[in-house]
């Protein structure tokens, strides 16, 4: 849809040295029919802001190409655009359009609600929350509750989208029960993956697997969210988590992000 504008931005690396580009899409790790072209974060964030303020050409399915004038425009073509074709860049590149443009809360959560369950992969989904500043603008009932139907959803990404954006924008002291509470209540034997558990570092790159128990993005999120909530509550954290009806894997990766974090390290995780 964008590609042509996003191609010439690759970077010179990913093409030419063989490691180089074998690491990146590892640590990506998109699944198998979703193409990388090897952009980094920087410059599709660039592009997005020049396509939020001046619009650009779309080329939708066909080969037709259809100049948009502005962010929103853009934004129009990519909800009409088969998502299965999009490459990774681009389903970026629509995250960050929706975060950027100027509009009513109405009009972004509607963008909002066709953007979600697009998302596959969860370099995609924390490029969106962490960018997400309208989160932190609006009233936390209202994000709260624009954000159950993804809870709720059997969806491994559309769960992580909930999870990362509440860890992103509702750790405070007045939602953090409310926060431990939804995710103590997770269904993750429901939650469905298109990614697959294997033992071990797949032989190639980009096979759609992972070393953990599915849905392993969902599994880490909750790790992640509790081990930033130890790092600014730690005393509720751990009162929490002593008290969890969470899955003893979850609890276990969640001991091993606290110890990753300069912030968490040294602190006790129950």
């Amino acid at each position: 849809m964008i590609e042509h504008l996003l191609s010439p931005l690759v970077c010179e690396r990913f093409v030419a040295d063989a490691r180089y580009r074998e690491g990146h899409l590892r640590v990506v790790n998109a699944l198998p029919s979703r193409r990388v072209l090897g952009l980094h974060a920087p410059e599709m964030k660039s592009l997005a802001k020049q396509l939020s303020r001046f619009g650009g050409e779309a080329e939708m399915p066909g080969g037709v190409r259809v100049a948009c004038r502005n962010g929103i425009e853009i934004i129009r073509c990519f909800e009409k655009f088969p998502c299965e074709r999009l490459c990774y860049e681009e389903t970026v590149v629509w995250g960050f359009l929706v975060n950027l443009e100027k509009c009513t809360l109405e009009q972004r959560l509607a963008m909002l609600a066709k953007y979600v369950p697009v998302l596959d992969n969860w370099a995609v989904c924390d490029a969106f929350c962490a960018n997400a500043k309208w989160m932190a603008r609006i009233e936390k009932a209202l994000l709260w509750d624009s954000l159950q139907q993804w809870f709720a959803s059997r969806r491994e990404f559309e769960v992580r989208f909930a999870v990362v954006a509440s860890m992103c924008y509702l750790l405070c002291d007045e939602w953090l029960g409310m926060v431990f509470d939804r995710i103590d209540v997770l269904g993750f034997e429901a939650i469905e993956s298109e990614y697959r558990t294997v033992k071990g570092k797949p032989e190639n790159v980009q096979e759609g697997c992972v070393q953990g128990k599915s849905p392993y993005y969902v599994r880490m999120a909750v790790a992640w969210l509790l081990a930033a909530a130890l790092a600014r509550f730690p005393e509720r954290t751990r009162e929490y988590v002593r008290r969890s009806q969470l899955p003893p894997d979850v609890l276990h990766l969640y001991v091993r992000k606290a110890k990753e974090s300069f912030r968490t390290r040294h602190v006790k995780a129950f």
